[in-house]
């Protein structure tokens, strides 16, 4: 799976196969976005590689770990380290001709007023508790279908 920014200024690899997508519909996700939620993927550290343009990412942290990595010449957000975990976040819209389907849905409830969730994925009302804890059951669940 390969990845680029607006310009192409950043591109990135994916390697391994992508299970599923998470889409995150807090209201950070949503600013972020500008739109409903941040459609993404998780990976483990081992399987992403930049392959240019790392020089040319911004970061801006949230004092409660949230953070935004973007391309500091079109804006685009681009992947980003999960807090001190070893997987990234691949937003979707990066990356073109995959066909998975959004298997977990997070902050349910601070969802826009005008967002319908209607697809089948789990949903969870908030972020679960421990981020390291929910990335492995996820990978898991995954692994196993």
């Amino acid at each position: 799976m390969k990845g680029s920014c607006n310009c192409g200024s950043v591109s990135f690899n994916v390697s391994g196969k992508v299970a599923a997508l998470y889409q995150c519909h807090c209201k950070l996700c949503q600013k972020q976005s500008g739109s409903t939620s941040n459609t993404a993927t998780i990976v483990k550290e081992s399987d992403f590689s930049w392959v240019a343009g790392s020089d040319s990412i911004s970061h801006w942290q949230k004092a409660s770990g949230f953070t935004s990595d973007f391309c500091k010449h079109c804006g685009c957000p681009v992947p980003n380290r999960l807090r001190e975990s070893n997987y990234y976040w691949i937003p979707m819209g990066l990356v073109e001709n995959v066909d998975i389907k959004i298997t977990t849905h997070l902050c349910c409830s601070s969802k826009a007023n005008w967002d319908e969730i209607s697809d089948g994925g789990i949903k969870h009302d908030d972020m679960p508790p421990s981020l390291d804890n929910f990335i492995k059951s996820l990978q898991e669940h995954h692994a196993e279908k």
